[in-house]
């Protein structure tokens, strides 16, 4: 995946470079920084570091890993945090910049950042870690390599407090528990049924629930109804039973290939099979092995990823999910916060994962 954020102590990560949030007289520290010092060798590493020594703010420098298991150490020394108005932002996304670039210069094909100055440095963590992805992001657009954001915590991580508020409200509208979902179904199968028994009703073949817990049924009965719309022919027998015309739906065959529906979309949408495998936060070995075709059949996770670099409408996303056997599904925490951002036209995968992170959700990409 050429990005994705895992929890995890930076000093195990076993990439070819990682990096170090360091200060500018490369001296060993506290935090992460001291942790690397004492797992790669801090005689060694320090000895390794003066010959270095001093780099500006927003400046990176590269070192063997040494005990580590990566291969090089690259330090980066971040801004201090003031207001914001100090230049703040510029110099921490050239630490991001100028340690990628160094690492794509010594060959390496993976990288593994902390959040750089969101510690002592006091970068608010929400702002760090926009700048992160921007800037990451911007990068592997215009290059190729495995990078990793490690976090340690929970705590070390946080995303807007806006976009989250906003997601935690979709969820809480739009999630139905399965429980409740799978009940419901059952008894509306029971009350459907009841025609059959003449006067019988619906008490007859289920316990009465309580006030709250049938507002809870209702609730999720609505929102069920709301997901789902069907067509008299529908119920009518299968011969019966007609695809209706796409009109001008793009995805308008939904038995053909996927790799077949995948190139007319990127044809139709205007853009680069480069421009979309990296919006889709894909490697390009896997975008080439889908577009081979070979019989290849994507994940869900793979079609949701491409739906978004293609800025498919809720409407399109459903109809690629179903040309592959998928569906969204209201019961899902992981769909649901998916429908959140397509359906207000929010399409970087980055902001995507981070919340998907959030929520301890598998993240897009590959």
């Amino acid at each position: 995946m050429p990005l994705t954020i895992i929890r995890n102590d930076i000093t195990k990560i076993n990439a070819d470079a990682i990096v170090n949030a360091a200060n500018t007289e490369l001296r060993a520290g506290g935090g992460a920084c001291g942790a690397i010092f004492t797992a790669a060798g801090a005689d060694k590493l320090q000895a390794a570091c003066d010959k270095l020594a001093p780099i500006e703010t927003g400046g990176a420098v590269i070192t063997k890993g040494y005990a580590l298991p990566a291969k090089y150490i690259i330090h980066t020394a971040g801004p201090v945090y003031k207001d914001g108005k100090h230049d703040e932002e510029a110099l921490l996304r050239l630490c991001y910049e100028k340690s990628l670039d160094l690492a794509k210069k010594h060959g390496c094909e993976s990288i593994a950042f902390p959040l750089i100055s969101s510690g002592i440095y006091g970068y608010p963590k929400d702002e760090a870690l926009n700048v992160a992805t921007s800037a990451i992001g911007e990068w592997l657009m215009k290059n190729d390599m495995d990078v990793s954001l490690v976090v340690f915590d929970k705590t070390a991580f946080a995303i807007s407090t806006g976009l989250l508020g906003a997601v935690k409200a979709y969820i809480d509208e739009n999630y139905v528990d399965e429980q409740n979902l799978r009940y419901t179904r059952t008894h509306k199968s029971q009350w459907d049924g009841s025609e059959a028994y003449g006067s019988q009703t619906l008490s007859q073949f289920s316990k009465p629930l309580d006030f709250e817990a049938q507002s809870q049924v209702e609730e999720a009965q609505v929102r069920y109804n709301e997901s789902f719309t069907f067509s008299e022919s529908a119920f009518a027998p299968p011969a019966a039973i007609k695809r209706a015309k796409p009109g001008k739906d793009i995805i308008a065959n939904l038995d053909e290939p996927f790799t077949t529906t995948l190139l007319r979309l990127i044809d139709s949408k205007g853009k680069t099979d480069v421009e979309v495998y990296k919006r889709a936060n894909l490697d390009r070995k896997l975008f080439s092995k889908i577009r081979s075709g070979k019989g290849y059949m994507p994940s869900k996770k793979t079609v949701i990823a491409l739906a978004i670099a293609l800025e498919l409408t809720l409407h399109e996303t459903r109809n690629l999910l179903e040309c592959s056997g998928f569906a969204l599904s209201r019961s899902v925490v992981f769909d649901v916060i998916i429908e959140y951002f397509i359906s207000n036209k929010i399409y970087d995968i980055f902001d995507i994962n981070n919340v998907l992170f959030e929520y301890d959700q598998p993240l897009l990409g590959k």
